[in-house]
């Protein structure tokens, strides 16, 4: 369940740091990610999972959580 405040919050900034080889279809074929390592994008608030590797904090997000690359 997400709060009624949801849709009235702002999206999170953040800078990529890796991509994945893309999202694979039903018949094996590889969907490029459109963002590269670098480049600062606004995404979801509650679309990325938080992971921390080497007490450092990072979020996973899929390409959909992505809303907009910021230039």
């Amino acid at each position: 369940l997400l709060p009624e405040t949801a849709s009235k919050e702002k999206p999170e900034e953040g800078i990529v740091v890796a991509v994945g080889p893309g999202k694979k279809t039903e018949d094996g074929k590889i969907i490029p990610v459109s963002v590269i390592p670098g480049q600062k994008v606004l995404f979801t608030k509650y679309g990325p999972n938080e992971i921390k590797v080497e007490d450092k904090e990072y979020l996973i997000a899929r390409e959909e959580d992505i809303l907009a690359i910021i230039e």
